[in-house]
């Protein structure tokens, strides 16, 4: 990833951090806590962990 689109991903990362199911995010296949976003012009697919606050990013596609 280039540094430019490095540190906008990295900024609306910390921002879905905090809202891990706003910011236009949507469940997948009706589940929950799995979500997908584009976050920075990155489409994302993460897992939302409830009980110790963790996202994790399964998958990211970027051109």
């Amino acid at each position: 990833m280039e540094p430019d689109l490095q540190e906008r991903f990295d900024g609306a990362m910390e921002r879905i951090s905090d809202d891990p199911y706003g910011h236009g995010s949507t469940a997948i296949n009706k589940e929950t806590d799995r979500r997908e976003a584009t976050v920075a012009g990155v489409v994302i697919r993460y897992y939302v962990s409830r009980s110790v606050l963790t996202v994790t990013v399964v998958r990211g596609v970027y051109i």
